[in-house]
C-alpha cells in the first residue's frame, strides 16, 4: 500500500453560472428595444360627436382631401380637383398649400363603402405632411 500518495477529493462547487441568463436577458432586452416603436405607432383621430358642427363661416377655405369607392386619392385645389393622385404626390400638394396659407382647415371626405385603411393611410399621409389636425366630412342624415 501506499500511504504517501493520497487522493485528494474535490470539493464540488455551488455556484450557479449566471453567464447563459445574463446571455437571454440582453436578448430579450433587445427584441423588447426593436418591438417597441412598432407597438406604440398609431394616428391619433378625434372621433366626432354624434352632431356635426358647422365650420365656421370666417374661417380659411377648407383644404378637402377626397377618396372615391375605387380607392383614388384626390385634393380639392388649384385645376387638379378631378384628378387622382398617389399619397406621395397628395402629401406634397398639401404642404405647399399650407405654406400659402397655414391657418386653413384639412378635411376628409370619403366614399361611404370606401375601406377603412385607405381612410387612414390618407390621414396618415396628412400628418406626416404637417397637418395638425383633420376632420372629416360627413352628410345630416335624411
Amino acid at each position: 500500500m501506499m500511504h504517501g500518495y493520497q487522493r485528494r477529493r474535490r470539493k464540488s462547487v455551488a455556484e450557479i453560472n449566471v453567464v447563459p441568463y445574463i446571455d437571454v436577458m440582453l436578448v430579450l432586452l433587445i427584441i423588447f428595444m426593436a418591438t417597441a416603436p412598432v407597438i406604440t405607432q398609431g394616428v391619433n383621430v378625434d372621433l366626432p360627436q354624434a352632431e356635426a358642427e358647422m365650420m365656421p363661416e370666417d374661417s380659411d377655405k377648407p383644404l378637402v382631401a377626397s377618396i372615391d369607392a375605387e380607392g383614388n386619392y384626390f385634393l380639392d385645389v388649384g385645376d387638379s380637383r378631378n384628378q387622382a393622385v398617389d399619397l406621395l404626390a397628395l402629401a406634397d400638394m398639401v404642404q405647399s398649400q399650407l405654406k400659402l396659407t397655414p391657418k386653413s382647415p384639412v378635411v376628409v371626405k370619403g366614399d361611404a363603402s370606401v375601406r377603412y385603411d385607405a381612410v387612414i393611410q390618407l390621414m396618415a399621409t396628412l400628418k406626416a405632411a404637417g397637418v395638425p389636425s383633420v376632420g372629416l366630412m360627413t352628410q345630416p342624415e335624411q
